[in-house]
């Protein structure tokens, strides 16, 4: 069989410690704010999540870009030189164009370098999401699947990967048309928390509306005991805005409730944390279906 390599965003938002265990290769993406532009790296060397939320508190208001297909070909031409095949798992296309520019760069690179591989698989994820994704792959190319059989389990399991956020400020969600500004205001007027999904298209879909911190956070894990899959034994994933008190509370629910022992949580990081704001919790686990 072939080597291959997986790649994929870091919009996955995945640990340096996650990364080296999973022999993945981490794509940056862009974000601008203060009129500077900074890498989104797993390592943060550009900015630390830290700054970033406090910056983003300060009022800062940050953009974020796309992958564009020079970068990819630049990353991905190399590999393929140097005789191995490219698995790339991409944020998903209902968020970003990523995923499109993926496809014109590899079908570029198909022509220059016929005797390789290069596969692209849209994940329909974000976040950790994206990133438990990523991770389950990585599990099934250790038992020896082929570069094709990963990405056909990719395919046949990404709308069993349930994505459910809460935000703890609505005005982040007013920006990205998420919700109207009448809506934000009034339900910072009274304290509405929003509970949120990932779609069958890969779109962040408002589902709910829950008052007050604490019964949002419980709303996901209740999400996870309706539509979880065996959840004592697979492996959750949760990122946070920078709220690790809340992120814990969620991780100890889903230990008592389900005795869950494979819990990993990292900070959402700038690109995501872009769009999301400070406070925000997502929760991410395999479900009979994303509803």
């Amino acid at each position: 069989m072939a080597s291959y390599r997986i790649l994929t965003d870091s919009t996955t938002d995945l640990s340096p410690e996650l990364v080296k265990k999973m022999d993945v290769t981490i794509l940056p993406m862009l974000f601008t704010m203060d009129g500077k532009t900074y890498r989104n790296t797993p390592d943060e060397a550009d900015m630390s999540y830290k700054e970033f939320y406090s910056k983003v508190r300060a009022g800062s208001m940050p953009t974020t870009s796309q992958i564009n297909p020079m970068d990819f070909k630049e990353t991905v031409a190399p590999i393929l030189a140097g005789g191995e095949d490219v698995l790339y798992l991409a944020f998903s296309s209902g968020l970003s164009g990523t995923y499109n520019n993926a496809r014109i760069a590899f079908e570029e690179l198909a022509e220059e370098y016929p005797e390789r591989k290069v596969l692209c698989v849209d994940t329909l994820g974000a976040s950790m999401g994206e990133g438990l994704m990523v991770y389950l792959a990585c599990q099934e190319r250790a038992k020896g699947k082929t570069i094709e059989q990963v990405a056909q389990w990719v395919e046949d399991n990404r709308l069993h990967l349930a994505h459910w956020f809460t935000v703890d400020d609505l005005n982040h969600l007013k920006r990205g048309g998420r919700v109207s500004g009448a809506a934000a205001f009034f339900g910072t007027m009274l304290a509405i928390k929003p509970v949120l999904h990932v779609d069958n298209e890969g779109h962040l879909i408002p589902m709910e509306k829950v008052r007050g911190r604490r019964q949002s956070l419980d709303a996901l894990v209740a999400h996870m005991a309706k539509t979880g899959i065996d959840n004592q034994h697979q492996t959750v994933f949760i990122s946070h805005g920078d709220c690790e008190a809340d992120v814990e509370y969620v991780a100890e629910q889903i230990r008592q409730q389900f005795g869950t022992s494979e819990i990993y949580t990292n900070p959402i990081g700038p690109v995501i944390g872009a769009h999301s704001g400070p406070g925000t919790v997502a929760l991410f686990f395999l479900a009979e279906n994303r509803d």
